[in-house]
């Protein structure tokens, strides 16, 4: 039995979000991104018990309106007026691990090889047709699904295309994905195709925390009584979605809203026309939601709100977020361009509270999950003692509420320290911010392997371009080479009584092809953050270098760690990661200086190497050495860098070292160490370069003058 969705705690925006797609799930779906443990998934599995019961066509499986039949579903042609069943909303989970044929569904091929009938399999797409299709940790999901998953969500459509053969069925759903950002970011081309984004948090109120480990513990006591106590609660919501859909299609978007919905998008600067049609179609939800048939101010003020701050972003180091500043100062433009138009209320133009269930005097539980699955919002509504539904009026600016201002504490407008406008936000860490303009230069491992699809290092994968064929290791084909089925074949018609007739296979004749793309890597980075570095002014360089190939892994899809030694050790800085950003501000806090102990920096990176191994197999890794080459600390530090050298080499992990000596006299210590790693060897100034090469011709030119 889920929780309540009443009974969460909190996380009003998370709520709103999710209620608002249910609404109108044309908008395009929710990105719920925050930290583990703030029950992101117990909201989501409770949403799909307050959506209306779906009636379709009784044994399709494409769950058919039986009012408007889709004329192309594979189960069709349906008669006029066909039989119907009514079943409750669907609530569909994506696991990170599932393959293309499970997500959109398969063809057997089998069957239609050897019988000659066209047979298809549905999948989770299928499944998920009028319901909730639930994606957790969908940063970790390959890029190419989650490239189906918003095509489906965004044309309503699913299509399956295999060796010629051609299915299509309707596949219209409202798509939820949660993620934790310390696990990797999405790219900004996937975080722009989901309609709307919330950012939430555990509270650190401890009476908020003491609700909702009781809550926690009430419902794992007695999850049927529980779920009682809140049903009326969880009934009124359901109510309301259910006359909200109603009224959705009477809802009237006037031109001084769409003036101040375009106005907002510009002041913000944000790529294309969909956040555009994604605000407008968010604040006209909103607007039934309110129970309201014209949109305000208010309700583009929310919509803007929830539907353009992961469309902000323009690289993995720009942090997520809107300063609201700006945003009141757009509506107030579009405002003062339309004295007609109605101001956004509340104070400082902020509205009134936001709360999942319309805020105000009159709005029901703002809930939101916590560590425990249960909730982390600013007031739970029961008694401290209770573990009941309290009253139905709540407040939403206490500690919990995910609307969080992230603009730097500069002022809106003005750009931080690094460089960017609206700037990290107030509680996060600083980041190392690249140098605009360069790019690093592909280093990848050498051979083919068996990695995870990425994009630096050849592999063989599900996609990219046939090499060959092979019999299936698993049974059946992921992808069927019919040459080669047919060449396996061919000896044994006589055999097998064919006369003629057609061509008679059998599971073992069957040939899957071999496929060649790309992989990521494990991208570790071994760092010389001694005083021979930092005394010379080297480490600007250096971390504008690793900032560059930061930048290139995350566009590459691999994962990243650090290791950095100088003193009297060696420090794992980062464990791995596919998030760009945690490396960068770790690696802004790097402090230089000591003795330089290289041979424990080689040998805690090869015990990375080995732990990773055991953890991820499949992804290769990629040691990058930067160091001058010295070794100072110890005995006989220079034999016992060797002597590491020899353990890291061992491990089979292809290495490069970067040179980062400078000045006119050159110890070529770092040629030796890549010498004794069996590893490529490049300078410093070697690693990035500007991307537009009339730089390069420039810089040449004004050298040959000088």
């Amino acid at each position: 039995m889920s929780f309540p969705f009443s009974a969460v705690l909190g996380m009003d925006d998370m709520r709103l979000a999710l209620l608002l797609n249910a609404v109108s799930p044309a908008i395009g779906g929710v990105l719920v991104r925050g930290e583990k443990g703030t029950a992101k998934s117990t909201a989501v599995r409770a949403l799909a018990a307050l959506l209306p019961p779906v009636d379709h066509v009784a044994g399709c499986r494409f769950a058919c309106d039986p009012a408007t039949p889709d004329p192309g579903c594979p189960d069709g042609p349906h008669p006029a007026d066909p039989p119907a069943e009514r079943r409750p909303a669907r609530l569909v989970e994506l696991p990170v691990g599932a393959a293309e044929d499970r997500v959109v569904g398969s063809l057997d091929l089998e069957k239609a090889l050897a019988e000659g009938v066209r047979a298809f399999e549905p999948g989770l797409l299928a499944a998920a047709h009028r319901g909730v299709l639930y994606v957790d940790e969908v940063n970790l999901l390959h890029d190419h699904l989650v490239d189906l998953l918003l095509d489906a969500a965004a044309m309503g459509r699913s299509h399956v295309e295999r060796e010629g053969v051609s299915v299509s069925h309707a596949s219209r759903f409202l798509l939820v994905g949660t993620m934790n950002p310390e696990e990797g970011e999405l790219r900004p081309q996937l975080l722009d195709r989901f309609g709307l984004t919330v950012e939430v948090g555990a509270s650190r109120d401890p009476a908020v925390r003491v609700e909702v480990v009781r809550r926690r513990l009430a419902a794992d006591a007695d999850p049927a009584g529980f779920a009682a106590r809140w049903a009326d609660a969880d009934a009124e919501v359901a109510r309301r979605v259910a006359a909200a859909r109603g009224r959705l299609d009477r809802v009237l978007l006037p031109d001084g809203a769409l003036r101040q919905i375009a106005e907002v998008c510009a002041a913000f600067d944000v790529d294309g026309m969909r956040a555009d049609i994604v605000t407008a179609r968010t604040a006209i939800a909103h607007a039934a939601w309110q129970d309201r048939t014209v949109v305000t101010a208010e309700d583009v003020r929310v919509a803007a709100r929830l539907a353009l701050p992961h469309r902000r972003r323009r690289d993995p180091f720009d942090t997520p977020g809107l300063d609201e500043q700006r945003l009141d100062e757009a509506l107030r433009r579009a405002g003062e361009d339309d004295p007609d138009a109605d101001p956004p209320s509340g104070p400082d133009g902020g509205g009134p509270d936001d709360g999942p269930d319309g805020g105000g005097p009159d709005g029901g539980d703002a809930g939101g999950a916590g560590p425990d699955g249960s909730g982390t919002g600013p007031h739970s509504g029961a008694g401290p003692d209770s573990g009941e539904p309290g009253p139905a009026g709540r407040d939403s600016d206490a500690a919990g509420d995910a609307r969080q201002d992230p603009a730097r504490p500069g002022g809106p407008g003005q750009d931080d320290d690094t460089g960017r406008p609206g700037g990290p936000a107030p509680d996060r860490q600083p980041v190392a911010v690249p140098e605009r303009g360069l790019r690093a230069r592909l280093l990848a491992a050498p051979g083919v392997g068996d990695g995870v699809p990425g994009r630096r290092s050849r592999a063989r994968t599900g996609r990219g371009r046939t090499t060959g064929a092979r019999t299936p290791l698993a049974g059946r084909a992921a992808a069927l080479h019919l040459p080669a089925s047919i060449r396996a074949a061919a000896p044994h018609q006589a055999a097998r009584g064919r006369h003629g007739g057609p061509l008679r296979l059998h599971p073992s004749d069957l040939r899957e092809a071999v496929r060649e793309g790309r992989e990521g890597n494990l991208v570790l980075f071994v760092v010389d953050a001694s005083g021979s570095m930092g005394a010379r002014q080297r480490m600007s360089a250096v971390k504008g270098a690793v900032l560059a190939l930061l930048t290139d892994a995350y566009q590459r899809r691999d994962k990243v760690a650090v290791v950095a030694f100088r003193g009297a050790g060696a420090q794992t800085l980062l464990p791995a990661t596919s998030s760009v950003l945690a490396a960068s501000a770790r690696l802004a806090e790097l402090p230089t200086g000591g003795r330089t102990p290289l041979a424990e920096g080689l040998l805690a990176a090869a015990e990375l190497l080995r732990v990773e191994r055991l953890r991820d197999p499949r992804r290769r890794p990629l040691v990058l050495v930067l160091t001058d080459g010295r070794a100072t600390a110890g005995h006989r530090p220079l034999d016992r860098a060797a002597r590491a050298a020899a353990v890291l080499a061992a491990t089979g992990a292809p290495c490069v070292v970067v040179d980062c000596e400078s000045g006119p006299v050159r110890l070529n210590l770092a040629r030796r160490l890549a010498t004794h790693l069996s590893a490529r060897y490049h300078p410093l100034s070697s690693l990035t370069t500007p991307r537009d090469l009339a730089l390069v011709a420039q810089a040449k030119r004004v050298e040959t003058v000088r």
